[in-house]
């Protein structure tokens, strides 16, 4: 811990610089000065823990120093020493914020006992910092819940200009910009199934996150629904630039996974941030083409790349790839009900504008996609028919006479499947979520266990296994070991003598003071005044 003086007496200065061991108790005496003027630039590169200053010198005196001091380096303490007994000036040195006020002479033994009570302040400060650093480190997972759920607005127009500009204000979240446009991209490895990530894919979707930052592109996490990147910046070629680059470098980083596929699709640049679930819709109308192509790839969201045909249907014209029920079956198996409607229309629209107009071809479309969702049901799930009873519409004559009502048919029946998937993929989440809580009441006494250790474990990326654990429990996944840690603290703390940093370390904390900061921080009392007896109330 370093100490710097300021006395312009030589006398004084040398008698405080020699009379005191500073290296054997602790101190690194790391310089000296007469005046204020000459400390100032040296207390400037030196950055002392300590500066003891006299308060009459020449050229500047000790309450100005101090000021300039504190508004520079306000971690820096300061002792302030005078042969003058003013009470203006101590009532000026508190309100600077200098530590302590000695009136000279004063002896050796009574200067270091000043400087080793500020010694002890300042390493408290230090640990506390560091406490609600690591603090804030572990809850980065419920930060990243909340940056979710911002996101979800963002795209939905569930709330206005001002609410937005709030949100992520709150989340350190720089939305600014005159130009937003957004890619939908999912990434999956051929050798794991729709919720499941491979070593590699989880490789990737942090180099993507890397790579966002470098074309100011806000990354967001939607778990098996996909990714998203906001692309924001002054003007839309700049938008489009960034784009451009960026669809490059992805498609040069996917070619070196021979076992991954991905698609993205591109949304229409807008100058509104209110205006981005335009955005969003046009990136999602054309990522529903994934499931009409075994291609990877990136397709452009617009009227011109997807307007369909707009000549009149011809049934020996339409395109047999567009009636394929694999199409289907595998946006069963990975769509979500947020693309259904995208999905369906682009389907249709595959086969020509006005194929829909033909009531033969609706009544084969709608028999095929029925079919297709009871097989995938029985066959893919395991459900029996009886099961499938009262849940998969039929479709009838008089949902197939109609155009409209055709179309909100084939969105319904999609809908049911991905709902009876998603209630049937719960059994497996819970499952999951009980193998979670299994390992953690196994390994919470190691201080290393974390999101990332828990997903490895269950092959998960780390941000779905966020989402799926608090779905099932109703926590963040640091909530709810925090929680664990703590009631076992709590039972330790009332049936045994153990001393509390014996006690933070048998429950996964190393660092004894994290461990009083946080049973302080969530329990609101210390460790002592919870083996006293201490209500929280009275804390």
């Amino acid at each position: 811990m370093k100490v710097f003086l300021v006395e312009d007496e030589f006398v004084v200065r040398e008698g405080i610089k020699n009379n005191i061991d500073w290296a054997a108790h602790g101190y690194d005496f790391c310089g000296e000065a007469s005046d204020g003027e000459i400390a100032y630039t040296m207390i400037q590169k030196l950055q002392p823990d300590i500066v003891i200053t006299d308060i009459k010198m020449p050229f500047m005196d000790g309450l100005t120093l101090s000021r300039m001091i504190k508004k520079e380096f306000p971690f820096i303490e300061i002792i302030l020493l005078t042969g003058y007994e003013d009470f203006q000036f101590a009532t000026e040195a508190i309100r600077i914020g200098v530590s302590c006020y000695l009136s000279k002479p004063i002896s050796g033994e009574n200067l270091l006992k000043e400087v080793d009570a500020l010694k002890a302040k300042i390493e408290e400060k230090r640990e506390e910092k560091e406490a609600r650093k690591r603090y804030e480190e572990d809850m980065k997972e419920r930060l990243e819940l909340e940056k979710l759920d911002f996101f979800r607005s963002l795209i939905t127009g569930g709330k206005d200009f001002s609410e937005l500009i709030e949100s992520a204000k709150k989340l350190s979240i720089d939305i600014t910009g005159m130009c937003y446009n957004t890619i939908l991209l999912k990434v999956w490895s051929t050798r794991h199934d729709t919720y499941e990530y491979s070593k590699s894919v989880i490789d990737v979707l942090s180099k993507i996150c890397i790579l966002s930052e470098k074309y100011d592109a806000l990354y967001f996490d939607l778990n098996v629904e996909g990714i998203v990147l906001l692309f924001k910046g002054d003007n839309e070629n700049a938008v489009a630039l960034n784009i451009d680059e960026c669809v490059e470098k992805l498609s040069d980083l996917f070619g070196k996974y021979n076992h991954i596929r991905y698609f993205g699709g591109i949304g229409q640049p807008v100058s509104r941030i209110t205006e981005i679930p335009t955005s969003f819709g046009w990136a999602t109308r054309a990522f529903a083409h994934m499931y009409l192509t075994e291609d990877n790839g990136f397709l452009r969201g617009s009227e011109e790349v997807l307007k369909p045909d707009n000549e009149d249907v011809i049934l020996s014209e339409i395109d047999p790839k567009h009636i394929d029920r694999r199409l289907i079956k595998e946006f069963i198996r990975r769509g979500e009900k947020t693309e259904t409607e995208f999905f369906m229309e682009e389907f249709i629209n595959g086969m020509g504008k006005n194929a829909i107009r033909s009531t033969m071809l609706r009544q084969y479309i709608a028999m095929d996609v029925y079919f297709c969702v009871s097989d995938f049901i029985e066959n893919d799930l395991g459900l029996t028919r009886s099961d499938m009873e009262g849940k998969v519409e039929v479709p009838t004559p008089d949902i197939l006479a109609d155009e409209d009502n055709t179309r909100k048919y084939f969105t319904r029946i999609l809908d049911t499947a991905l709902d009876i998937r998603d209630e049937n993929s719960k059994g497996r989440y819970h499952d999951l979520v009980s193998d979670v809580i299994s390992y953690i009441e196994k390994h919470y006494t190691e201080d290393e266990l974390s999101l990332n250790t828990l997903a490895a474990h269950v092959n998960f990326s780390p941000n779905h296994l966020s989402a799926v654990f608090k779905q099932e429990t109703g926590k963040p996944f640091i909530k709810y070991l925090t929680d664990y840690r703590m009631n076992a603290a709590k039972e330790l703390l009332s049936t045994t003598s153990k001393k509390s940093n014996e006690i933070g370390f048998l429950v996964g904390y190393k660092d004894p003071h994290y461990f009083s900061y946080i049973f302080k921080k969530t329990q609101g009392i210390t460790p002592t005044q919870y083996r006293s007896g201490m209500p929280v109330d009275e804390a």
